[in-house]
């Protein structure tokens, strides 16, 4: 991720920001597929479910919605916890990459004292 510039810099021109909005949500939208792979091989290898099976369930439960097919085996029971709980991570990270870019001009535009606001 490039670095954001330092409070006593001026602020980026729309055009520059909206591109570094795009790197960033490009990065949360790259977390989002790797954490959707891990998923839909976990419940392929782990629980035997079709490919299509696999991704429905992975894809509802990075959604915050849950499984929708019963998980039957202890390694699939398993994998289904720690799933879960890796998926509220990627859900904190997502926010994160997503947010950064628009609080950081938020707090800079407000530091920045009123003759060197962009208009």
């Amino acid at each position: 991720m490039p670095r954001l510039e330092h409070r006593r810099q001026p602020l980026l021109p729309r055009r520059t920001f909206m591109r570094r909005l795009g790197r960033y949500a490009a990065a949360a939208g790259a977390v989002v597929a790797g954490g959707l792979a891990v998923g839909v091989l976990g419940y392929h290898l782990l629980e035997g479910l079709p490919w299509l099976d696999s991704f429905l369930n992975a894809a509802m439960i990075l959604g915050g919605m849950g499984p929708v097919s019963p998980i039957c085996s202890t390694a699939g029971k398993l994998f289904a916890g720690c799933y879960a709980l890796f998926s509220g991570f990627v859900l904190l990270l997502v926010a994160g990459l997503i947010l950064t870019p628009l609080l950081h001009r938020l707090l800079h535009r407000f530091h920045l004292e009123a003759g060197d606001r962009d208009k």
